[in-house]
C-alpha cells in the first residue's frame, strides 16, 4: 500500500503552565508584566503545525502567542527529550484562559496540523495546510486580516521552490509571506492568501508537485 500523503502525526513532547510568573520571565519571553499574569508552554516535535495549533489557541481562549520559535536543525537533533522542534510560549491574564488555550493546542496537534509523507518511504515530507480562518496570531505574523482564509505550505528546499511555482499558477491566491530555504529547520514555507477554495486549491497543488520532485528529482 502506498505511504504517500499518510499522516505523520506530530508528538506532544511536553506541556506545563505557570500561574503567577515572575515578572522578569514575563518579559523575557515577550509578555507584558502589565497584561498577562500567567504563561503556557508547549514543545512539539513538529514546528509549523504548532505554529497552526497557538494559532487556533488565540480562537478559543482570551491569550496572546508571546513565543514560538523553532530549533535549529529539526527535531532529529533535539538539545533533550523534551525539546522537539519548537518551544510555544502563550500568555494571559487568568491562568483558565491558559488552560483552554492548551487544551486548543493540544487539540489542533492531535486533530488537526500534521505534516504529510510525501514519498514512498516517507523521507520527504510536506505541509499543505488550509486554514479557514487565520485567528490574531498568524494574522498579524501574514500581514493578513483575522478571519481571512490561508494555505501554509512547507516543504524541503528543492520541494518546496518547485511546488510553490505550481500552486502559485493553480489558484487565485497572494503569496503574502515566502521564506527560502534555509530556515531553522532547512525547510522553504510560503503563506498564501485567498478565498477557501483557491488556498485549497493551492495546496492541492503544492502537495502534487512536491510528490512529482521526489518522483523525478532530475527532471531532463
Amino acid at each position: 500500500m502506498s505511504n504517500v500523503l499518510e499522516p505523520i502525526y506530530p508528538k506532544v513532547l511536553s506541556v506545563r503552565r505557570i500561574p503567577d510568573a515572575a515578572p522578569a520571565l514575563l518579559k523575557a519571553y515577550g509578555a507584558d508584566p502589565d497584561k498577562h499574569r500567567s504563561l503556557g508552554l508547549i514543545t512539539c516535535d513538529q514546528d509549523d503545525p504548532t505554529y497552526v495549533a497557538l494559532d487556533e489557541a488565540t480562537k478559543h481562549a482570551a491569550v496572546d502567542v508571546v513565543f514560538a520559535k523553532s530549533f535549529y536543525a529539526g527535531a532529529g537533533h533535539a538539545s533533550g527529550p523534551l525539546s522537539g522542534e519548537i518551544l510555544g510560549v502563550i500568555a494571559a491574564s487568568d491562568p483558565d484562559e491558559i488552560d483552554e488555550g492548551l487544551r486548543a493546542i493540544v487539540r489542533t496537534l492531535e486533530h488537526d496540523a500534521c505534516f504529510y509523507a510525501a514519498s514512498e518511504d516517507g523521507e520527504i515530507a510536506v505541509f499543505p495546510h488550509v486554514i479557514g480562518s487565520v485567528g490574531h496570531y498568524l494574522a498579524a505574523e501574514a500581514g493578513i486580516e483575522v478571519g481571512d482564509a490561508m494555505a501554509y505550505l512547507v516543504a524541503p528546499p528543492m520541494e518546496h521552490t518547485v511546488a510553490l511555482d505550481a500552486a502559485l499558477k493553480a489558484a487565485d491566491v497572494e503569496a503574502v509571506m515566502v521564506l527560502t530555504p534555509p530556515s531553522e529547520t532547512n525547510f522553504g514555507a510560503a503563506f498564501l492568501k485567498g478565498s477557501l477554495a483557491d488556498c485549497e486549491a493551492a495546496a492541492m497543488a503544492y502537495a502534487r508537485a512536491v510528490i512529482e520532485v521526489g518522483v523525478n528529482p532530475r527532471e531532463r
